[in-house]
């Protein structure tokens, strides 16, 4: 049994987080199922690097793109 705090916070028990491996400040998505269950669940969380004309000239000498996302990058750094 749990109880929702005043500022509509949960403790999950101890016994959950340890079999979850669920730290403090760990991500959570929180869902709603049709039959109104609240449902937690962890949610992966991964870096993003957004690309900047630099690095994808990068790629691009590298050789590392496929043709096509050669021509995507080329398009890219000209601009259009």
């Amino acid at each position: 049994l749990a109880v929702l705090g005043e500022k509509g916070q949960e403790t999950i028990p101890r016994s959950v987080r340890k079999q979850l491996h669920l730290h403090g400040g760990d991500p959570l998505l929180v869902d709603v199922a049709k039959d109104g269950t609240i449902v937690l669940r962890p949610a992966g969380v991964y870096p993003v690097e957004i690309y900047m004309k630099e690095r994808l000239k990068e790629f691009a000498g590298e050789n590392r793109a496929t043709p096509s996302e050669q021509r995507q990058v080329a398009r890219i750094v000209r601009g259009r």
